[in-house]
Parts: C-alpha cells; sequence; structure tokens
C-alpha cells in the first residue's frame, strides 16, 4: 500500500515509517523538521519538508503520494507550550491535523489513522480510564487533540472513509525528544548519562502508563487493517515518577541525586489507560515490559552519547 506519513521524521512517526517499510509499504514522508530530525528517515522512505498548517503545499504531496491510507502524527506535544501559546498549539494540533485528514481522503486515502492522547483528554479521572470515560481535558493541548478527534469523524462521515483513533498512553524510546516535555524517560536517561541529578516536577507520586515505542509501532499497523474506531494504547500498569527515577538509576548502575522542583500546571495527577479494546478488536497486547523498554532505550542513549 501507499502509506502518506505526517511527523514521520519524530519519535513515533519515525519507528512506523520503518515497520512500514519493513512490511513491504511505500511510504512519503511529510515533516517540516521542527522537531523531527531528517536522519531518522529512512532513504527507502520520500520525505517531503512541508508543514501541514500549509494547506496547499499539503496538497500536492498528497495529490503525488496517492495514499491509500494515511497516518497522522505531526502535531506540538507540550502541555506546558499549549498553556502559553494555545493559539498556536491549535495551528497545529487541530488546523494541521484537519488538513491532512482532507488532504489524504482527496487524494485517495480510504482510511486515516489520528495519534491522540490518553491522559491530557481524560483527565482527573478514576484509573484505568476506558474509551467511554468522560473527556476532560485540562491544557490547550488536550483540547486540540480532542477537537482534532471530532474532525477525524466528521472526516470519515464527509468523505466515506475508515477512520481509527489511537489515544497513546506515555509512549517512550529510541529517538525520543529528551527535551520535549512529554518525554520524561528520555529526560531522566538523558541526565543519568551525562551525570547530572534528576528533576522531579511534584511530589513524585503522580502516576503514568509508560508504554514502549514497539509496541505502538504495532498498534500503529494493525489498525490499518482492523475495523475503525477508538482505542486506548497503553499497558494499564501505573508506574510513580519516583519509581520510574529508581528504575532509570538502577538499570544506569549508579546512585544519583533526586531533586524536586514545582508541579506542572495542566498535568494530571494519575493517568493510566484501560486497553482491553485494543486487545478485544485489533488484537493487540503490550508484549514489552517497562524494565526491558528501559534496559534498551538506555542502550541507544549510550550508543548516542558515545558517537557524539
Amino acid at each position: 500500500m501507499n502509506v502518506l506519513v505526517t511527523g514521520g521524521a519524530g519519535f513515533i512517526g519515525s519507528h512506523t515509517v520503518d515497520a512500514l517499510l519493513r512490511a513491504g509499504h511505500a511510504v512519503t514522508v511529510v515533516d517540516d523538521l521542527s522537531t523531527g530530525v531528517r536522519a531518522n528517515v529512512s532513504g527507502a522512505a520520500v520525505l517531503a519538508q512541508v508543514d501541514i498548517r500549509d494547506p496547499v503545499a499539503l496538497d500536492g504531496v498528497a495529490q503525488r503520494a496517492s495514499p491509500d491510507v494515511v497516518m497522522a502524527f505531526a502535531g506540538r506535544i507540550d502541555v506546558r507550550r499549549s498553556i502559553e501559546d494555545p493559539v498556536q498549539d491549535a495551528s497545529t494540533n487541530v488546523v494541521g491535523s484537519l488538513n491532512t485528514f482532507c488532504a489524504g481522503a482527496r487524494h485517495g486515502a480510504g482510511r486515516l489513522i489520528f495519534a491522540s492522547t490518553g491522559g491530557a483528554l481524560y483527565g482527573e479521572a478514576r484509573v484505568p480510564a476506558d474509551e467511554y470515560t468522560q473527556v476532560r481535558p485540562l491544557s490547550p493541548y488536550g483540547v486540540a487533540k480532542y477537537a482534532a478527534e471530532q474532525y477525524l469523524a466528521w472526516a470519515g462521515r464527509h468523505f466515506g472513509v475508515a477512520c481509527t483513533t489511537l489515544r497513546y498512553a506515555n509512549v517512550y524510546g529510541p529517538r525520543q525528544n529528551a527535551s520535549q516535555e512529554a518525554g520524561v524517560v528520555a529526560l531522566f536517561l538523558r541526565r543519568l548519562l551525562d551525570g547530572d541529578p534528576l528533576v522531579i516536577h511534584g511530589d513524585g507520586l503522580q502516576t503514568r502508563d509508560f508504554v514502549y515505542v514497539q509496541d505502538v509501532v504495532r498498534a500503529n499497523l494493525l489498525a490499518m487493517t482492523s475495523p475503525g474506531g477508538t482505542y486506548n494504547i497503553g499497558t494499564g500498569r501505573a508506574t510513580s515518577i519516583s519509581d520510574l527515577a529508581g528504575l532509570c538509576s538502577r538499570l544506569h548502575g549508579h546512585d544519583v541525586a533526586i531533586s524536586h522542583g514545582q508541579a506542572i500546571a495542566g498535568e494530571v495527577r494519575d493517568s493510566v489507560l484501560d486497553v482491553g479494546l485494543a486487545a478485544e478488536q485489533l488484537g493487540w497486547r503490550p508484549l514489552w515490559t517497562l524494565e526491558d523498554g528501559l534496559r534498551e532505550t538506555l542502550l541507544w542513549y549510550s550508543g548516542q552519547a558515545e558517537s557524539g
């Protein structure tokens, strides 16, 4: 199949592109490289350096790619920045996403797959949250992602295409950018390798659902042929930030100082996803344990440090 992947030079997108190529698909990557990395994109894929907020340029890429499937990963992921500048956040996460859906559907895509978020949508909900949990976003980022989900549903009805929304938990793994807010694992491992103390925002008892990127990639590819709908993609297991810091430190093999900073506005206290629907309808379950995933991620960052 021909697959158009926005944000394909980024963390989750580039791993998905690699898997698509291994499966024999033809891939066109759309990425403005503002946060994505050109080196992440395989030479076997076509790379178009285009901003998804530019509907004319994006439409031209979609016309040339003639995609069967569109995977939309491009977007801003920083909760703090969304609070500081909600208009800029919406310009990418809402308008850019809508441009993507329309361009893909207009030029032949029979399926649209959208990378959304779990914790930022469900807010301070009971955990684990399932897909029927009331949406109560605490940040403009969560509001924008939910708005994009609604536009995706509209595009499906208007163009008559299948649509799948994947609401990710906290994804981690190789290639994650340690400078971005969502990458707490990347940030911890980077600081450990640099010999710096770990800083936890808040008391550290807040919990998250950490899912390894290769598990997420499997879900992305299963969504290409499975029924449309909305699915949580996580592990269903809660890990406190303090426990995460301790596990990262143990895997690194050195004790490290841990300090606490101010809690981040707009972040939920506890975020864990129920993934039963994905297991039932996509045939997907997470395979990686947190310890194994962190070990692989640490090896990758160690290699980056040695080569840098």
